[in-house]
């Protein structure tokens, strides 16, 4: 069996998928591994470009077109991975040197990893100060209410052992099944160690309405996460918690003719815009 198999899921991502193939092409590693890369029904040239990696790469490319979404790619590739270890990359990101080496061999002693975040060389210094890096020293808190910690999908790597009990990707989450993962992997009893010296350059959405609609989604996205959790032992919502973010996001009103702090400020509004229509949504009280 093969040792480590990468699953890069794929949708329309022909202008940045040569880029992550090229970092996965100059990774070293003394154990056998692949690529499979999970084609979500792309209509750009995303097969072919990465069909011409399979030269220069252990390189798969398996259909994950009959139902659009992320998780269900993921899913795809995981079904199709050889690998006694999966590792989990986005078609937007770029791993960095020794990435594969690292997370494998903490996979050696762990059920679960996650990567280090590096935000600065693919994102504009407003990007990075509109988003901040929330992955660069562990796993990043769930605050909203306080729950158990967690890491981006695209950073995650699992022994096989361990995907085939938790099960699958929920494909019922457009986003934040990542998340989802990483809870349900730990209520299972398993454990995700951060490995910082495996690094994933992370590229975020490079224009202003692309930041809005991302973070209105992971508004709503977070209510059904809290709806679904509640009863799993997450801290109750609190009203004044929101108030005061909302009373936050008034007193920064000012700071909106800097860059960066304009996009911060314009995340955390849309954010809280998608709280409230998710609390709507699900009938639940989580603005």
């Amino acid at each position: 069996m093969t040792t480590a198999s990468v699953i890069v899921p794929c949708y329309n991502a022909e202008t940045t998928l040569p880029a992550a193939l090229e970092s996965l092409a100059r990774q070293h590693w003394n154990q056998p591994w692949e690529v499979v890369v999970a084609d979500n029904g792309s209509t750009d040239r995303s097969r072919g470009v990465a069909e011409s990696y399979a030269r220069r790469l252990p390189l798969r490319v398996v259909d994950a077109s009959d139902r659009r979404g992320q998780a269900h790619a993921l899913n795809v590739g995981a079904r199709a991975a050889t690998g006694r270890f999966l590792l989990f990359c986005d078609a937007d990101d770029e791993v960095g040197a020794g990435w594969l080496a690292a997370m494998g061999d903490g996979l050696r002693r762990s059920d679960a990893v996650a990567a280090r975040w590096d935000i600065e060389r693919l994102n504009s210094p407003w990007l990075q100060q509109s988003r901040g890096n929330p992955q660069a020293t562990g796993l990043q808190r769930w605050t909203h209410p306080p729950f158990l910690p967690h890491a981006g999908g695209g950073s995650l790597g699992l022994r096989r052992s361990v995907y085939e009990t938790v099960g699958d990707f929920d494909e019922m989450l457009a986003i934040v099944h990542d998340t989802d993962y990483c809870w349900r992997l730990q209520l299972a009893g398993f454990r995700i160690a951060f490995v910082p010296q495996a690094v994933v350059h992370i590229r975020f959405r490079a224009t202003r309405r692309e930041l809005l609609r991302q973070a209105l989604d992971y508004g709503r996205a977070e209510v059904s996460l809290y709806a679904r959790y509640r009863d799993r032992g997450m801290t109750s919502f609190r009203l004044k918690d929101s108030l005061r973010a909302w009373a936050l996001l008034g007193l920064r009103l000012p700071r909106l003719l800097r860059a960066g702090a304009r996009e911060r400020w314009l995340w955390k509004l849309g954010y809280r815009i998608g709280r409230i229509a998710g609390s709507v949504h699900h009938g639940t009280l989580a603005l």
